[in-house]
């Protein structure tokens, strides 16, 4: 009890120092954690270049860390740990609402969507000498879903689900995306799903060894997955992201997501909302050029702060 009452006391400070540094009256420094992802990852070095961004023109000071990414970064911001961080809508959620791989677990509504960043894809993928051509041949096979209660797992359930398969058709593997690589090439699985930015560095390093395919999504079964999840939407994978594509592949992303805590204060929220967007192009990673006042009102599962309402609606990107 006493540590959650320092964490609150933190994010309170963190507010009140905003009235200050933001309100136009003073020049006091204000102290945001931003939880990222891990170091190998897309969050870690996105969110290091985002934060620099902020501190370069606010006189806010984020500092960026390392963390288990989505899930572990919603439930930073539940327990006071974080003020903002990145996350995929659908893991968001779960959380808010209680559903999915978090119904079992107490609910996180202290957090709000500061904007979109950038589509993190469904990919399935096969060898390209396999048989399985289509979700359905997955029946029978050795297939990895992703880590067990994995927001890969999650959204391969409900691919599976809409195709009328259960893991009981196939022998289910739980692997991360590199374990799935290696135990491909090692010719031990016939396919695994991949929920990521593309290109994704385990697939293209698993290409060098192995032909491969990605397979696509119905546009009947890409409705149906829209219509039961909000967080969806569709994309297409093609040779821009993957040479050795030969046609493009329909299917479906979610949204990495910067959120931060409802304790955050309005202006501080504006603040680093605004940078981010008028800013974006001090960003070097390649997700930056995703974020665009456009793309950042796109696929929001909880409700904007807030800070960022305001600045999307002076802008008029949001009603």
């Amino acid at each position: 009890m006493k540590k959650r009452i320092v964490k609150c006391f933190a994010l309170f400070l963190s507010a009140a120092l905003a009235l200050t540094a933001c309100g136009g009256g003073g020049a006091q420094e204000v102290r945001l954690t931003f939880a990222t992802g891990g170091v190998a990852g897309t969050y870690y070095p996105l969110g290091g270049e985002m934060a620099a961004v902020v501190n370069n023109h606010t006189n806010l000071n984020i500092t960026s860390v390392a963390s288990g990414a989505s899930a572990d970064n919603v439930q930073q911001i539940g327990n006071g740990d974080a003020h903002m961080a990145i996350v995929q809508n659908d893991v968001m959620s779960y959380a808010f609402y209680g559903t999915g791989f978090w119904e079992d677990r107490p609910t996180i509504t202290n957090m709000a969507t500061l904007m979109s960043l950038y589509p993190e894809t469904v990919q399935i993928v096969v060898a390209a000498d396999s048989d399985i051509n289509s979700i359905e041949d997955l029946a029978g096979n050795r297939v990895s879903t992703g880590a067990v209660g994995s927001g890969v797992e999650a959204n391969a359930l409900q691919i599976l689900g809409v195709h009328g398969l259960s893991p009981d058709d196939m022998t289910v593997l739980h692997l991360g995306f590199g374990d799935s690589a290696n135990a491909m090439r090692d010719r031990q699985l016939d396919a695994f799903f991949v929920t990521a930015a593309t290109p994704n560095a385990a697939v293209l390093e698993l290409a060098v060894s192995r032909d491969l395919r990605i397979l696509s999504i119905a546009p009947d079964k890409i409705a149906a997955l829209m219509n039961s999840y909000a967080f969806y939407t569709q994309v297409t994978v093609d040779s821009n992201d993957y040479t050795f594509l030969t046609e493009p592949v329909q299917t479906i992303a979610v949204q990495a997501t910067l959120i931060a805590s409802t304790d955050m204060d309005e202006q501080v929220a504006y603040d680093i909302v605004k940078t981010l967007i008028e800013k974006a192009d001090e960003i070097s990673h390649g997700r930056g050029a995703y974020i665009l006042a456009e793309n950042a009102v796109q696929s929001i599962s909880v409700d904007f702060h807030p800070g960022a309402a305001r600045y999307f609606r002076e802008i008029g990107v949001l009603n």
